[in-house]
């Protein structure tokens, strides 16, 4: 079964058909530049020209980076502000000539696919996925089952919010080398470990590719640390998964 999945990031909106059966890429995925500013219009734009370029006409599950409340934006900390309040469901609804939309938290689609396809398949713990990109997302499980919108990219470290510390974009913006980003990480993961005493945490985001370099640094935390085993596409099959739930009634 295929279904479309689209991930709408700060810096880059992605997507492709999603092969349900195996949690992967059907074809490869196509990618455009996310505008700034990341207007609702801008991004919504990019989003129909990825979905035009596959010739996709079905259901259609999308990641946003913010809280999504019955498919209507509440937060963007990485996008313009005048998404809060918009209904992002129907707006690419609209825009992709009314194909069915299924919204939800962009880090919450990447580790409900990690738990499906994933590194946490068959951890029944509690497991965080933490996807460190423009921001840092998280996704929360207990038992298996997800804690929507848990944003805890947004906790507080020493004086400041940890993803303007720990994220990838902080690394690429202040030349961090590997080691002192890797220290950064290791910070923040004692204190999300601290708050929830996960058994497993999962990297993703874009960074995971690159997970030989910096997961080896990141020293005295009790929990498991892996790279997601989808890396940057698991957002994409998350949004699609969440879109065949929808069609199922689940």
């Amino acid at each position: 079964m295929q279904i479309f999945g689209v991930d709408i990031g700060g810096s880059g909106i992605k997507g492709a058909p999603v092969d349900l059966d195996r949690g992967d890429l059907a074809q490869d995925r196509h990618k455009v530049l996310t505008p700034h500013p990341a207007t609702p219009e801008g991004v919504v734009e990019g989003v129909r020209e990825v979905v035009e370029h596959f010739g996709w006409t079905g259901p259609i599950g999308a990641t946003f980076p913010g809280v999504i409340m019955d498919g209507t934006a509440r937060t963007a900390a990485n996008v313009d502000k005048s998404w809060i309040g918009t209904d992002i469901r129907g707006l690419i609804s609209e825009r992709v000539g009314g194909a069915r939309v299924t919204v939800l938290n962009d880090a919450d689609a990447a580790g409900v696919a990690e738990m499906h396809f994933g590194a946490g398949r068959g951890r029944t713990g509690t497991v965080i996925t933490l996807t460190l990109g423009t921001g840092i997302g998280s996704a929360v499980f207990t038992g298996g089952h997800l804690v929507p919108n848990s944003e805890l990219g947004h906790l507080e470290l020493h004086g400041h919010d940890a993803e303007k510390k720990a994220s990838s974009k902080a690394r690429e913006d202040e030349d961090l080398t590997w080691e002192h980003w890797a220290h950064r990480v290791q910070k923040y993961l004692a204190h999300v470990e601290m708050l929830f005493s996960p058994e497993l945490f999962i990297i993703g985001g874009g960074v995971s590719r690159k997970a030989h370099k910096f997961l080896p640094l990141i020293k005295g935390i009790e929990a498991e640390v892996v790279p997601a085993e989808l890396q940057n596409n698991a957002g994409i099959v998350g949004a699609a998964m969440a879109a065949r739930a929808a069609e199922q009634g689940v």
